[in-house]
């Protein structure tokens, strides 16, 4: 996932929600595990909604492609109170390109996102070697920031939105 641009600054860290900080080192920590067990990282959301994590990768056949099915998801997800898109990409630090895993997310009507990514490097072998800690890298887009606060929407209005493929499926059954 190499066709993305999140712009970095040299400003300090900003003050991130501690619901979208956890989603995003959630999607992070996922990311490193699947590939230390030497698996792709399909870019892939994760959703907080009520006491739940929605979890749906973004498969496609370019950067553009996968970030636009991701935008699909989180814009429609009413009820969410943050997100995450978590992807394998790269920084591109003192003119230097290195390897990262990165997590971008949001909250309903910020607008703008953050950025946060762990960088690696792959030995010879395919085993990836990450920095100790998460870096902060820059504002990102958000594509909660049509969405209205999670509060702010009824029980009927989430439940309908995340319980009706589940409805469906009885239905049929």
């Amino acid at each position: 996932m190499t066709d993305r641009v999140v712009e970095s600054s040299d400003v300090e860290v900003p003050e991130i929600p501690e619901i979208l900080e956890k989603v995003l080192l959630f999607t992070l920590e996922e990311a490193k595990e699947k590939m230390a067990q030497g698996a792709d990282v399909v870019p892939f959301t994760a959703l907080v909604v009520k006491e739940n994590l929605f979890l749906e990768n973004h498969p496609g056949e370019s950067a553009e492609e996968c970030f636009n099915f991701a935008r699909h998801t989180v814009e429609n997800a009413r009820g969410a109170e943050a997100y995450a898109l978590c992807y394998d990409g790269y920084v591109e630090v003192d003119d230097e390109t290195k390897d990262a895993l990165i997590a971008e997310g949001g909250i309903p009507g910020e607008d703008e996102g953050v950025a946060v990514g762990y960088l690696y490097t792959m030995d010879d072998e395919g085993t990836p070697t990450f920095e100790s800690e998460p870096a902060y890298i820059g504002e990102a887009p958000n594509f909660m920031s049509g969405l209205k606060e999670a509060d702010q929407y009824d029980e009927e209005e989430i439940d309908e939105k995340y319980l009706d493929d589940e409805d469906v499926e009885d239905e049929v059954e």
